[in-house]
């Protein structure tokens, strides 16, 4: 799930060099709809994930149409102040269940396969994670994909070419929130519950930290990213309880600092070099 929310996000900075500090705004979002469609609307999971989707996206919508009208930290702080805005909201809509959060959700069945068994829920996860990768490579990959390039190296060589920057903006700022929306749908029906943790500014922390850990602009970064911060979060969070956010904060200035380029960024720098010196 997570691995999914920092891909998407990396679609985002990676991509596009838009720097998202609300994202965590369209994770709890689809964390809580998806919620209140399986339990309170009774709708099957499929279309419960179909509709945060949709969810995602018209919010995404709605808060990159304001956002994408300013740069750099400009954008940064519009994004995680509507973000706040939406946690408030979620906080106190009465189906959220407040501070105690949206329990008792069904997993509900896919095509007659029961999801109340693990082995199901991980291989339903897991397709539909390789799905939205394909549909990041895709995008990626695609001339689309070049023009975002080309507007995170050069925006006013995009705009003197003729291109609608604002609209490319604002596209790919839709699909990334779509799939933040479908990873807290995921983890929605994985723990049967959503909480206002998901919604929070912290979450919009932690993805940018596996971003950044795994590697900006690389295919697979923010899934090896998100596999460490939330190994680590397993590992250490019982032994070292409140810590757990400086011992997170003390291995990413670290990993700033030895692998500027993230984890598997550098790893593909020394691969090309090693290239280059046998070449």
């Amino acid at each position: 799930c997570f691995a999914i929310f920092a891909s998407a996000f990396n679609l985002l900075l990676g991509y596009a060099g838009l720097l998202s500090f609300g994202h965590a705004a369209f994770f709890g979002g689809g964390a809580y709809i998806a919620g209140w469609l399986l339990r309170d609307a009774g709708l099957p999971v499929l279309v419960a994930v179909g509709g945060t989707m949709v969810f995602g996206a018209l919010l995404g919508w709605a808060i990159g149409g304001l956002a994408i009208r300013r740069q750099g930290i400009y954008f940064a702080m519009i994004t995680l102040a509507i973000a706040q805005l939406v946690y408030f909201v979620f906080h106190r809509a009465g189906f959220t269940g407040g501070d105690d959060g949206m329990q008792g959700i069904p997993r509900g069945a896919v095509f007659g396969i029961d999801l109340g068994n693990d082995l199901n829920l991980y291989f339903f996860v897991l397709v539909a994670a390789l799905l939205a990768f394909l549909l990041i490579q895709r995008t990626i990959h695609s001339p689309f994909g070049q023009i975002l390039k080309a507007i995170r190296e050069n925006e006013a060589r995009v705009v003197s070419l003729g291109y609608d920057v604002n609209r490319y903006k604002l596209i790919v700022f839709v699909i990334s929130a779509a799939l933040a929306g479908l990873a807290g749908a995921l983890k929605t029906v994985v723990f049967n519950f959503a909480t206002l943790a998901d919604a929070h500014w912290h979450t919009s922390g932690e993805v940018i930290l596996m971003t950044l850990l795994g590697g900006v602009g690389t295919v697979f970064g923010p899934v090896v990213g998100a596999a460490i911060v939330v190994v680590l979060h397993n590992e250490l969070a019982d032994k070292v309880g409140a810590l757990i956010d400086v011992f997170m904060g003390v291995i990413f200035i670290f990993c700033v600092l030895v692998f500027r380029r993230g984890i598997v960024g550098e790893g593909i720098a020394l691969y090309k070099r090693m290239i280059g010196e046998k070449g």
